[in-house]
């Protein structure tokens, strides 16, 4: 829910109330998106593993980190939390922009597409090498990079289904129209499963029970295997 206020919220702010050009309002966008979500990782990591991202959720599945029931309840409940907070942000801004839900009318074009796969690509390869080698900072550096990507990639890093979805109904402009929406939600996912895939071999196991996979003996690569 909060990361949607921030994702939404802010553009809404920079650009609907202060005025702001697109240029200025994608990069307030990126701070205040890297802000939140680095505390909300921190607030809720401990709880829940901090999934606010059903893209990251599918990938934890693929590698074996979370079993197949917890991670369709933790889907539905990151959609109806991202929705909530897409209504709160309206409501937010309701004195201003008496909307509630619209439908957007954005449009993507091809490379937006293909931005998405590299940017859930490159989200769930960082989560897996941190949390498989063993780093202190996962928190900072998620951020970090979804951040960094926002005003980096052409689609400015939507690499969550749920964000996607939930920018459907506003009239921000970072919102996405349906078809579009669909496509980068295919784009985010198969980037997803392609990073399980690639960064779980090139870390097939946590850093305590490292060693090198060419060199691993026959029993460790039967636990990789598993895993």
């Amino acid at each position: 829910m909060f990361l949607v206020v921030a994702a939404i919220g802010s553009t809404i702010l920079a650009y609907d109330i202060f005025g702001a050009d697109l240029a200025l309002a994608v990069f307030m966008n990126a701070i205040a998106v890297a802000f939140v979500l680095f505390a909300l990782i921190e607030s809720f990591g401990s709880i829940s593993g901090s999934h606010f991202n059903p893209a990251v959720t599918l990938a934890m599945y693929i590698t074996g980190q979370m079993k197949r029931r917890r991670a369709i309840y933790y889907v539905v409940v990151q959609f109806l939390g991202g929705f909530t907070g897409l209504l709160a942000t309206h409501l937010m801004f309701y004195d201003t922009i008496p909307t509630i839900l619209t439908i957007s009318d954005n449009t993507k074009s091809a490379g937006l597409i293909f931005a998405e796969f590299l940017g859930a690509f490159i989200l769930v390869g960082v989560i897996i090498g941190c949390v498989r080698g063993g780093s202190k900072h996962t928190g900072l550096s998620v951020a970090y990079v979804v951040g960094g990507m926002l005003i980096t990639t052409a689609s400015t890093m939507y690499a969550n289904p749920m964000i996607t979805f939930c920018r459907i109904f506003t009239y921000a402009i970072c919102g996405i129209a349906p078809l579009d929406a669909v496509f980068f939600i295919i784009a985010e996912l198969v980037g997803a499963i392609a990073a399980a895939y690639i960064f779980g071999l090139i870390y097939p196991m946590k850093l305590k029970d490292k060693c090198d996979p060419f060199e691993c003996p026959p029993n460790k690569i039967v636990e990789i295997k598993m895993e």
